[in-house]
């Protein structure tokens, strides 16, 4: 896994940083994305996630209130 979190970071560096400085006939341009995507796809990624933590976090909540609801029905009963 850290092999793998290696690659991508020093890809996406390559991508975001260094790429920019070459000429725009370089062939290296052909192994990215366009440069756009640089900024779209970590901000996508960052909005998935976060909504991901937001629906967990709800859900736990939601059941948690539910099982204080049964536990205050069963004491009133």
């Amino acid at each position: 896994m850290m092999a793998t979190a290696a690659t991508i970071f020093a890809y996406y560096t390559t991508w975001a940083i260094l790429v920019p400085f070459f000429a725009a006939s370089s062939p290296i341009h052909a192994w990215f994305p366009p440069r756009e995507w640089a900024v779209r796809l970590p901000a996508f990624i960052l909005v998935v996630g976060l909504s991901a933590i937001g629906a967990f976090v709800g859900s736990t909540i939601i059941k948690e209130n539910q099982k204080r609801a049964q536990k205050v029905k069963l004491r009133a009963a």
